[in-house]
């Protein structure tokens, strides 16, 4: 999906990652990989030790992207995926970024 595209439908997510998710390149992996399918959003460290991430994109992209969450980064382990859909109006984000802990 091209992010520009304002007309274009999307879903919004807001997803959280636990496990081994910090201290093993797991955002840094995940900005690459977000920017290479088009993805837009943000993902940040949170204090408890989980990792999270808003995700905004076509739906079939979004599950591809949870997909990878889950098993796709090399050193992490994700125990646990939670994802919740944020109902709109949502602001549209026009790229992918990695955001201060929180």
């Amino acid at each position: 999906m091209n992010p520009r595209d304002k007309n274009a439908t999307i879903e919004c997510r807001l997803v959280r990652m636990r496990g081994i998710v910090q201290g093993v390149g797991y955002r840094e992996a995940c900005v690459r990989h977000a920017r290479a399918k088009g993805i837009t959003g943000w993902v940040r460290n949170c204090a408890d030790g989980s990792v999270e991430a808003m995700l905004q994109g076509a739906p079939d992209e979004l599950a591809d992207m949870c997909r990878w969450l889950r098993d796709g980064v090399p050193g992490a382990r994700v125990d646990a995926l939670e994802s919740t859909p944020v109902q709109p109006p949502f602001d549209r984000l026009d790229r992918f970024d990695r955001l201060p802990t929180a």
